[in-house]
């Protein structure tokens, strides 16, 4: 794998049961780049983000995200490197039952030894970045479309990863 590549997928197969979904992807996504995958309903977008993610294998091909062949991690391996990777998924997938605040910090309270007080600034500098500072204490309920997927985005930045992905 290039240095200069966070994501290099190289002929890669993908089939449920046996249903073809994806045949012979190959995909280089430098560090540091925006890079949008676009096409129709069921063409398979989603199926590749899970590939790069780990929650499925290819039938056949490489998957390395930060130098990792993906589909050969061991479990503590792959909870690794989930950890440096954020999803933002089509609907926002927020916790319901907790607020705006607890929906950014949820993270940061399971994944560090952080301080409250830090995970407190870290979550209002995540949602003053997506112009949501003052909506801390509000629920998902209470929120616009709109709100709901920027507090998604200001949970899926909050550990700084080094990969986001956005199935919309």
């Amino acid at each position: 794998m290039s240095a200069e590549n966070l994501v290099e997928i190289s002929s890669l197969d993908f089939a449920y049961e046996d249903r073809p979904i994806l045949d012979g992807i190959s995909l280089r996504i430098p560090r540091g780049k925006v890079v949008a995958i676009m096409g129709g309903s069921g063409c398979g977008k989603t199926t590749l983000l899970r590939l790069i993610g780990g929650q499925l294998k290819p039938s056949r091909g490489e998957v390395l995200v930060d130098g990792q062949s993906v589909p050969h991690l061991d479990e503590e391996e792959l909870y690794a490197l989930r950890r440096r990777m954020g999803m933002l998924f089509q609907f926002g997938a927020l916790f319901t039952d907790i607020s705006v605040f607890d929906n950014v910090a949820y993270q940061m309270r399971e994944h560090t030894d952080l301080p409250e007080e830090l995970i407190r600034d870290m979550v209002l500098m995540k949602l003053n970045a997506v112009g949501l500072r003052g909506a801390h204490g509000l629920m998902p309920a209470e929120l616009s479309g709109g709100m709901a997927r920027r507090v998604a985005l200001a949970r899926a930045i909050a550990l700084d990863p080094m990969l986001i992905m956005y199935d919309e």
